[in-house]
Formats: structure tokens, C-alpha cells, sequence
């Protein structure tokens, strides 16, 4: 809960601060890959840039401020920025935007799973 407020209160700062606004999105955490769903109805695919530094992701780019297929607060420019926790693989990152949907899919690297840690030692009876 405490990394969705930090979430949201950094959005809230990016779009203060002239960024304009920011994307309705969805975070979801699988076994295999972090997936982030963002709305981007009349937005074409050129106008959206995808970028990964490291374990952070950033969605940006811009509507045309002439489009009459979206309501006003959803002109220009646009940011969205998530950190994700854990080992990825970005060169396993896939986007597609599909609908007005764009879904992007960052694979975990193998260290990032969970395992569990066999415990070793001589005695297994010490009371």
C-alpha cells in the first residue's frame, strides 16, 4: 500500500509540474513478469515512447492537442513512471498497444524468483 501512495503521489507531482497528465493504469506482479496496462485511447503508436533504465519504467509522448477524440484533460503531453522491485530482464520487454490499450510486459530475470534455501549443518537433533 505504501509503494501505491508513493505511486500516486509521484504522478501527482510529474503532472504539477508541468508534465501534463498521466495515463489510468493498471500494475499487475506474475510469477514470470511485471505487467503494466496504460490507457491511451486516440494515441498513436508514434506518439508513444516506451523506456527501461534500469528498474524504472517510463511511458511518455504527446496527443495532438487538435484530436476532438478525447476529452480535454487528456490533451498533450503525458508521463508515467513506475520502479519495480526485483531482478528484470529488459531485453525481454514487449509493448503493444491494442484498442486504445497499451500493455507492457517486463520479464523477470531467473534470480528474481522465489526459491527456497536448503538448510545444512551436522546435527539435526541438538535439544
Amino acid at each position: 500500500m505504501r509503494h501505491q501512495v508513493g505511486h500516486y503521489l509521484e504522478q501527482a507531482a510529474l503532472t504539477q509540474a508541468g508534465q501534463g497528465w498521466t495515463p489510468l493504469t493498471e500494475e499487475e506482479e506474475t510469477e514470470d513478469a511485471y505487467v503494466i496496462k496504460a490507457e491511451m485511447p486516440g494515441i498513436p503508436r508514434e506518439n508513444i515512447t516506451v523506456e527501461m533504465d534500469g528498474n524504472d519504467l517510463c511511458i511518455t509522448g504527446e496527443l495532438d492537442k487538435r484530436s476532438d477524440k478525447v476529452l480535454a484533460q487528456r490533451k498533450g503531453r503525458f508521463c508515467y513512471r513506475a520502479r519495480l522491485s526485483g531482478g528484470i530482464d529488459s531485453d525481454k520487454t514487449e509493448a503493444t498497444l491494442d484498442r486504445g490499450v497499451l500493455t507492457v510486459r517486463i520479464s523477470k530475470s531467473g534470480d528474481s524468483k522465489p526459491r527456497r534455501i536448503p538448510i545444512t549443518g551436522g546435527y539435526d537433533q541438538f535439544v
